[in-house]
């Protein structure tokens, strides 16, 4: 187990990039993480990172080392996970991390609570790019693709868009029957808060990509209010089909202009390569799978 200490701690910093990340992982020191991987060097006789006063990168030999403990680590954790699921249910804390929009996504979060009460959900929504590696995330539930070779992925679904708004509002405004007719309507829309810009309604007509210039009657970073905002009759929205499942069914909101809408979206899970699944991991990336495209009430 000495041997395998600083061993523990070269593939967090390797992976993190930072002795302090590596330390928070760990629950030790930024020093500690540092002087236990200077002592691994000395024993190997190879310098294993190039440091700098502002980063740490791997060289040559620490590329080939680290290909070379993941593996070991990897074999341990197989061999604890295998035991640990024959006797243990799933357990403990997990955090994951969800755009905005996931809030939208809480009845299939609920549903996942109630059939596994022993594990602690941990739920941080933001729209920046996380790095799940170095804050320490079980696993990220994001749209579109996202490519880092240092994360393991699972599609959840596709999706597709809608424009939406209340019964009453069409009543009163009319029902739009081609994008144009949008210039005269209260446009409700979404701004993405990573980069600050207004979502862009995709329109197409006859397999040719449409650049409408749409009213703003009102702005939001997230689509809660603005789903709100249509119910109660004031302009349309333009969001995922999923996210006003319910209020579709129900008939409180109605779409229009489907002919017209293309795009479609992507959602996966995304949880550390290096790590193999914990039984609370696993079964919330497969009930995630199964159930978030779908209502889990």
């Amino acid at each position: 187990m000495d041997r395998l200490a600083p061993l523990n701690a070269f593939i967090h910093a390797a992976e993190s990039r930072s002795f302090t990340a590596a330390g928070r992982d760990l629950g030790i020191s930024a020093s500690a993480v540092g002087k236990a991987v200077a002592r691994l060097e000395d024993r190997l006789g190879v310098r294993l990172f190039h440091r700098s006063t502002r980063r740490i990168t791997l060289t040559a030999e620490g590329e080939l080392f680290l290909r070379r403990c993941q593996a070991i680590f990897g074999e341990l954790e197989a061999a604890e996970l295998e035991l640990a699921q024959s006797s243990a249910a799933p357990r403990g804390k997990l955090r994951v991390s969800l755009p905005l929009i996931g809030m939208l996504m809480v009845p299939s979060l609920a549903g996942f609570a109630r059939a596994f009460p022993e594990v602690d959900l941990e739920l941080d929504f933001t729209d920046r790019l996380v790095d799940v590696i170095e804050e320490g995330l079980d696993v990220v539930v994001r749209t579109g693709q996202v490519a880092d070779s240092r994360l393991k992925t699972r599609q959840l679904g596709t999706y597709g868009y809608v424009i939406v708004s209340s019964p009453s509002y069409l009543e009163r405004q009319g029902v739009p029957q081609v994008p144009e007719d949008l210039a005269s309507h209260a446009c409700l829309h979404h701004r993405w808060s990573a980069s600050g810009k207004l979502e862009r309604w995709a329109f197409t007509r006859d397999g040719r990509a449409l650049d409408i210039e749409l009213p703003v009657a009102m702005v939001a970073n997230t689509m809660e209010p603005l789903i709100q905002f249509a119910e109660r009759g004031l302009g349309l929205m333009y969001t995922p089909t999923f996210t006003v499942r319910r209020q579709l069914a129900d008939g409180t909101l109605r779409p229009v202009l489907d002919t017209y809408l293309r795009s479609l979206g992507t959602l996966q899970l995304l949880w550390p390569a290096s790590r193999q699944q914990s039984p609370k991991l696993k079964v919330f990336i497969d009930y995630m799978v199964r159930y978030l495209m779908a209502d889990p009430s």
